[in-house]
């Protein structure tokens, strides 16, 4: 394939398998996409330097606990890296490379950090997406580690989890088992990608608002609730052709009869 017929970054991360997605990688991706001129060189030579730390830390042959233990000292103690209690919603705190730079991010940017580096050594390191809150499950099901990285990668137990679930959704609620379901990588992007959208809305920056949701997907071409928003943002923005245009894409990635009968509703709404 010649060079010019090459997709872009992002558009490669939609076209890619989920399993086959690089995590940090991808995340680069995503934050470079506002920085053209950028050379990513530096940044990935400074992540393969944490994962040749975390490797060497960890030492032979490591156990889970081990594992864990290599990513707090490394990532959290050793490097800084936590959650941003001061400005949470600041746009950098979703930002990949910026959370590189000020060691400082969401809860779900500093999960895609551990889960990446981790992941590069094959260990098996997973965000997991609890209601508001991502953290990174360390192991498989049969003896899970779930670390927070927010919370400068504290060890979470049973209470540490419910104390989660319940701040989210209140006191009455209870963690259930799909609250502890590992994210897949295209998921956990898409999670990226959206808190960057919902600051922009919030900041009321709609170009840049839309921007990003374009640029959603691109990375997650069959997510119809993506491309729902994408549609949303340009109606107000006032491009009604490229709103059906969302529409009749987000028509392809669904059979539902109810989804194709809401997406003929907007359509009949936009041709008014």
């Amino acid at each position: 394939m010649s060079r010019a017929l090459l997709p872009d970054p992002l558009t490669a991360i939609g076209l890619a398998e989920d399993d086959d997605i690089l995590l940090d990688e991808a995340a680069l991706h995503l934050a470079a996409a506002d920085r053209p001129r950028l050379d990513l060189a530096k940044p990935r030579a400074w992540l393969a330097s944490l994962v040749a730390r975390l490797d060497l830390t960890a030492g032979a042959h490591p156990g889970t606990a081990r594992k864990a233990e290599a990513l707090v000292r490394v990532l959290a103690e050793e490097e800084g890296f936590t959650g941003d209690t001061e400005t949470y919603d600041a746009p950098e705190n979703a930002d990949f490379l910026a959370c590189l730079k000020r060691r400082r991010g969401l809860p779900v940017t500093l999960a895609v950090l551990y889960a990446g580096l981790a992941r590069r050594l094959g260990w098996p390191v997973h965000p997991v997406g609890l209601p508001g809150h991502v953290i990174v499950r360390v192991g498989g099901e049969a003896d899970p580690i779930l670390l927070d990285p927010f919370g400068g990668g504290r060890v979470l137990g049973a209470a540490g989890v419910e104390m989660l679930v319940a701040r989210a959704l209140g006191r009455r609620h209870r963690p259930e088992r799909h609250h502890l379901r590992p994210l897949g990588n295209r998921e956990t992007l898409v999670r990226l990608l959206s808190n960057q959208v919902a600051r922009a809305r919030k900041g009321g920056d709609l170009p840049r608002a839309l921007e990003l949701a374009r640029r959603l997907t691109r990375i997650a071409p069959a997510a119809a609730e993506l491309w729902w928003e994408r549609a949303r943002l340009e109606q107000l923005a006032g491009d009604k052709p490229a709103a059906r245009a969302s529409l009749s894409a987000m028509r392809e990635t669904t059979r539902d009869p109810q989804v194709v009968a809401r997406i003929r509703a907007a359509e009949d709404a936009l041709a008014r």
